[in-house]
């Protein structure tokens, strides 16, 4: 059924919350799983002032932050038995996931969402348009743990009596 898998992550630990699942799921039906950072130098407008020797470095810090973490996370995968790779690219992150998958025949994009709430439907998060524009199936997987808010009877409690901690 899916024998690539593309993986975006942003190098945050809670888009890293999806690498078990990806594995899992390529272990089950014997994919190959690729790992895509988009390094997103923020050109034009939200570049700002900063020299175009600062802009060279930044860039050549995120290239090298972008194959730390991935070469960790695809040789993490690989340790469980999966056949991963990881690449570097640049451009816009939602641009860019949908045409790599696009044009190398993925069959699946995994991706976390960490469930942005209101300003997710004003700005729209990278997610929010890759499941909206991509043309393979996305599997979107939430990241952040829900946590139910607290009873009003909790409030009432004297600390100490089955106050939960």
């Amino acid at each position: 059924m899916f024998k690539k898998i593309l993986v975006p992550l942003d190098g945050s630990e809670i888009a890293a919350r999806v690498l078990p699942m990806a594995a899992g799921l390529a272990k089950c039906v014997n994919a190959k799983v690729t790992l895509l950072h988009v390094c997103y130098s923020g050109v034009g407008a939200f570049a700002g002032e900063g020299s175009p020797a600062t802009i060279r470095a930044e860039e050549a810090q995120e290239q090298k932050f972008c194959e730390t973490f991935l070469a960790k996370a695809g040789q993490d995968l690989r340790i469980q038995g999966v056949d991963a790779e990881w690449i570097c690219n640049d451009g816009v992150p939602a641009r860019q996931i949908i045409a790599f998958a696009q044009n190398n025949d993925y069959d699946l994009i995994v991706m976390g969402t960490h469930g942005a709430g209101e300003v997710a439907w004003y700005m729209g998060g990278v997610a929010d348009k890759v499941a909206t524009h991509a043309t393979v199936p996305v599997l979107l997987m939430r990241t952040l743990e829900f946590k139910p808010p607290l009873m009003k009877e909790i409030y009432s409690q004297v600390p100490g009596e089955n106050f939960p901690k």
